[in-house]
């Protein structure tokens, strides 16, 4: 299960909490789409307890699309730094 809080001060936080898999990728992409353009949009992964390989490539595209990842697990930023490497 995957609860995504909104917030904002000069910044959109999207607060993820629980798991992020292939089949919340989606609809993550929508809510970002919503806001594109607006201001600097950041996701916080503080609170997100596992992530499938989707949900990692996601947060790579995220973050070359200008998107912040804030709170970052260790195993998150450890698996996006291979993926680039590999690619």
């Amino acid at each position: 299960m995957l609860k995504i809080l909104r917030s904002s001060n000069g910044q959109v936080i999207f607060t993820l909490i629980g798991r992020m898999q292939a089949e919340r990728v989606a609809e993550l992409e929508e809510l970002l789409k919503s806001e594109a353009g607006a201001r600097q949009i950041v996701l916080d992964l503080k609170d997100l307890t596992l992530a499938d390989r989707d949900a990692v490539r996601f947060f790579e595209r995220c973050e070359e699309n200008g998107i912040k990842l804030k709170n970052c697990p260790a195993y998150i930023r450890e698996w996006i730094t291979r993926q680039r490497g590999s690619s």
